[in-house]
């Protein structure tokens, strides 16, 4: 893995409707993101935030069903062009949420650097949706799709024009909420998926070695996309979808530290943490902790 680290935080929560996840970065700076980083010896840039244009009063169906479409599209393009620019110094960029619907910007950065972008999206929901098939015009509910080229213009096109990654370059663990319309794409498109099904029944340790040996052949770089509401809302509570019968702590970070071991991973976001939901900060932390992961901790 990279050794400079540049840390960008996105205060976003117009892909949504539940406020207090704009603070997100803030809470996962305060729990000592930096300093973890430091400790693994990893030269650290924190670049600050992506600055967000607010809507003058809150739109439920601003353009086109889709809720805050233009502010959101902006903070997107900003965020791809700042990741964009890590790349090209050799840094790895590490995206702090912020709604997931930020996600569009960090693949859209990382995707013009790589043949065959690889994406691992850890999550309780697919977030395939598009304007036809998402049933509150929520952007958080879209990324994937959008990277995927399916979905309105203005997101599928922020940088370049083309799809950002494959289908077949996807594997999404976690899952255990879909929407109809998800579902149908996923089958569809024939997308490589974990649901919580397979993680109680094969284990974290298999679902990771799969995804690993899968993901290698096939990619030569991987963007993880890691939103907190993946693990359990008893363990990780200040998120603003929770879903029972998630992942645990400690399959997550063993799923992390495989991926360290791995050495596959280059660039990441961890989204949707929401202090005001949170209790003490609890989820924040555990985010620290899991970055940690990714970037090599041990205890031996």
């Amino acid at each position: 893995m990279k050794k400079d680290v540049s840390i960008i935080g996105v205060p976003m929560d117009l892909g949504q409707t539940r406020r207090g996840v704009d603070m997100g970065p803030s809470a996962i700076r305060y729990a000592g993101i930096t300093e973890k980083l430091e400790e693994l010896h990893f030269q650290v840039h924190d670049l600050g935030d992506i600055e967000i244009s607010r809507p003058p009063r809150q739109v439920v169906k601003r353009q086109d069903n889709l809720r805050n479409l233009n502010e959101v599209v902006e903070a997107n393009e900003n965020l791809a062009c700042l990741v964009d620019e890590q790349v090209k110094k050799g840094y790895f960029p590490l995206v702090l949420g912020g709604d997931h619907s930020i996600a569009i910007g960090s693949i859209a950065g990382v995707a013009n650097h790589y043949d065959n972008l690889g994406v691992i999206w850890y999550d309780a929901h697919g977030d395939i949706n598009t304007v036809e098939t998402s049933p509150s015009g929520n952007i958080h509910g879209m990324p994937l799709a959008a990277s995927l080229g399916l979905g309105h213009q203005k997101l599928t096109t922020i940088l370049t024009k083309q799809p950002k990654v494959k289908p077949e370059n996807i594997v999404l663990i976690g899952i255990r909420d879909l929407d109809a319309g998800e579902r149908q794409l996923i089958k569809d498109l024939n997308i490589k998926i974990y649901t919580m099904h397979e993680i109680d029944r094969i284990g974290m340790p298999k679902v990771m070695e799969e995804t690993i040996h899968y993901l290698k052949k096939r990619t030569d770089g991987v963007h993880l996309s890691f939103d907190l509401d993946g693990i359990d809302p008893s363990e990780a509570p200040g998120v603003g979808t929770p879903v029972i019968g998630g992942a645990t702590y400690r399959e997550s970070h063993l799923a992390m530290e495989m991926l360290a071991e791995s050495e596959i991973i280059t660039s990441a976001e961890f989204v949707e943490v929401n202090p005001m939901l949170d209790d003490k900060n609890k989820t924040a932390i555990l985010t620290v902790a899991l970055v940690g992961s990714l970037f090599g901790e041990k205890l031996i």
